[in-house]
């Protein structure tokens, strides 16, 4: 029985544009985007891992809202249990902090940029593809 990973990941959109980031050229899936998020750790909560993962990694803090979508993607060692949800910036202004970069694209540029698998899926489903 494959691990399965609770990943939480927030959706922040401003002027019709949402904020993603890129992951490290060391990182696992290196230089793949994704919404900005992390691993949920042992005893807590899905609101309070996605209040430290954003702020660890692009510096501001967030008011998360409403889940947005679910979706799993299997990988080769374990599967990935990713849950978006609704957020706005209340503090900061974003920087690559433990991340390669960021940027602000609106939905249409997503084909441009290669998404992990488990955001792919969430973002089809965000965008009702």
């Amino acid at each position: 029985m494959t691990q399965t990973i609770r990943v939480v990941a927030a959706v922040i959109a401003e002027d019709g544009r949402y904020l993603v980031t890129q992951r490290r050229p060391t990182a696992v899936l290196p230089l793949l985007w994704e919404f900005p998020g992390g691993k949920v750790e042992a005893g807590e909560t899905d609101l309070e891992a996605l209040k430290r993962e954003v702020k660890h990694r692009v510096g501001v803090e967030i008011e998360p809202g409403a889940q947005i979508s679910s979706a799993e993607h299997a990988y080769e060692h374990y599967t990935v249990e990713l849950h978006l949800y609704d957020c706005r910036i209340v503090k900061g202004e974003p920087a690559a902090v433990n991340v390669h970069q960021f940027r602000w694209v609106e939905s249409q540029d997503f084909d441009e940029l290669a998404f992990t698998p488990a955001d792919e899926a969430s973002m089809s489903k965000l965008l009702g593809l």
